[in-house]
């Protein structure tokens, strides 16, 4: 393995303190409540909330969570329950620098439509390319001794499954996403990346080629459609001619 790739670490929280203990009694008080919004800060206090390093499998009990406010944490992964808060429509561990990929599941929430994620700190991020961890090598590890298909949601083990990455969109960003797979059919069923990404799961390492920052660039520029022109021409005809030159030279680029 190079010795560039960077490396995941497993065992991340230390649960025998009180401000595990604390997170879960949170946890536990929101499901009670049905509350719609997760601001564990909030109960937590700024001190607590900093020795917070994962979230427990319970945060999928949160089924009427719409909003998620992670900002600021000191967070390092997310465990793949978060896949079951199908309510979530808001999702925000702005300046979570730490957090540098996100589990698959987070696409079975259906409702997630928008989302505040500091990008520049993923791996393979379209700004600098940061290098995927190699997966070979150094796979994820969560708690228990099983885990569930991401695709199929299948029981299965750590040596039965095939943990890959892939990059999609999630909410309004793009962002890398960790999949546990049981079989090549659920690996095939994966949607495919947006262009200007790698277009294929795969197990990452410091010298797997990614698409350059212009690729990327450009992809993430055609977030405005030949449609959305359109509109912006029409709604701005009457207004200066530079409005219109600046469209164009956004969508030329």
């Amino acid at each position: 393995m190079n010795n560039n790739s960077p490396k995941i670490r497993n065992n991340v929280q230390y649960k025998k303190e009180e401000a595990w203990t604390k997170l879960c009694e949170y946890i536990e008080i929101v499901h009670q409540k049905e509350a719609d919004e997760f601001a564990p800060r909030e109960y937590l206090g700024d001190e607590l909330f900093a020795q917070i390093f994962t979230l427990p499998p319970s945060i999928g009990k949160l089924k009427k969570v719409k909003k998620m406010w992670l900002y600021g944490s000191n967070l390092k992964r997310i465990p793949p329950e978060i896949g079951q808060m199908k309510s979530l429509e808001y999702f925000d561990p702005y300046t979570s620098y730490d957090l540098k990929w996100f589990p698959y599941e987070l696409t079975k929430c259906k409702n997630l439509k928008d989302s505040r994620i500091s990008t520049r700190a993923l791996f393979g991020n379209f700004k600098n390319k940061k290098p995927f961890p190699d997966l070979e090598h150094n796979p994820v590890r969560y708690e228990g001794a099983h885990l569930y298909c991401s695709v199929c949601e299948k029981q299965i083990t750590y040596e039965e499954t095939n943990q890959l990455w892939i990059t999609l969109r999630i909410g309004t960003d793009f962002v890398p996403l960790l999949t546990n797979l049981c079989s090549k059919e659920c690996e095939h069923l994966l949607p495919k990346p947006p262009e200007g990404y790698v277009q294929f799961p795969h197990k990452g390492g410091a010298n797997w080629k990614q698409p350059s920052y212009k690729e990327s660039n450009k992809s993430n520029m055609t977030k405005i459609t030949h449609t959305e022109l359109e509109k912006m021409t029409k709604e701005n005809k009457d207004k200066k001619p530079t409005l219109l030159k600046l469209i164009r030279k956004i969508w030329e680029k």
